[in-house]
């Protein structure tokens, strides 16, 4: 389901240098920041809408422990479009910025959500091993499947990501742990693709393999990790940017391509 949905803008783009990019790399976040319309809201969103049409089973799960979780993320979504001046809320449905009406689902609140924002959203539960995936509507996987990972804590998540080592692994389930309702945070991350496919699932055992291939498209993600204050769940959002390489300025050009 190829359609090309690119970023034209680096406006809102505070994370393309390699400092940004080191693991963790988290940084404190505005609260109320973790959504965000761009220039590429139209054409992301009816792709959205075309996957979770399609691919339904691809790009959406959730175990029955993350229900509550879920409901709880879909109302901070819904008060999240209310406060933006873009969107148009009632108790039924929402008008997007793009003008698409999309009915409210309390039954399948994650589906809702993932034709609302731009964002994929990831439920973390804590359990004995650590944070677990425990619901998901992602439409955008950079190279990882997300039936592979539903159900698996942190660690399993970033497996074969040879730089997610146990120093990393600790780093990153402290933050978790320790994240705050008020203090929620940030990173971003950026990778060169041959391909403008927004949907790149990839298995554990196909591994990395090396391309000839140009790298045509820089890829990058605004990743944010919020608590959510009545089931102490953990949300990773993901907003994801994609742009044509030849369209970038030079100094960006040289961070990556070089």
């Amino acid at each position: 389901m190829t359609r090309i949905a690119l970023q034209r803008s680096l406006e809102q783009v505070t994370w393309l240098t390699p400092q940004a990019r080191r693991l963790p790399g988290m940084a404190p976040m505005e609260p109320g920041d973790w959504l965000r319309v761009d220039d590429a809201f139209g054409d992301q969103m009816a792709l959205r809408d075309a996957l979770i049409l399609a691919k339904s089973g691809d790009v959406h799960a959730m175990l029955p422990s993350a229900e509550a979780a879920a409901q709880e993320c879909l109302d901070l979504v819904l008060a999240h479009c209310s406060d933006h001046k873009r969107y148009d809320v009632t108790d039924a449905d929402v008008i997007r910025p793009d003008g698409v009406k999309i009915a409210i689902s309390f039954e399948a609140p994650l589906l809702t959500i993932g034709r609302l924002v731009q964002e994929d959203i990831c439920i973390l539960l804590p359990s004995d091993a650590g944070h677990v995936l425990s619901a998901a509507i992602l439409c955008f996987p950079a190279s990882w499947t997300l039936h592979e990972k539903i159900g698996k804590p942190l660690p399993a998540i970033h497996q074969p990501v040879a730089e997610y080592d146990d120093q990393i692994s600790r780093r990153v389930q402290r933050l978790f742990d320790g994240v705050k309702v008020e203090q929620p945070m940030w990173r971003g991350n950026a990778l060169t693709y041959a391909s403008p496919e927004l949907f790149h699932p990839r298995r554990e055992a196909d591994g990395h393999r090396p391309t000839t291939e140009a790298p045509n498209y820089l890829r990058s993600e605004r990743q944010t990790i919020t608590r959510l204050p009545e089931t102490g769940a953990v949300v990773f959002a993901i907003h994801t940017y994609l742009w044509a390489c030849e369209s970038l300025p030079d100094e960006v050009r040289a961070i990556f391509l070089d």
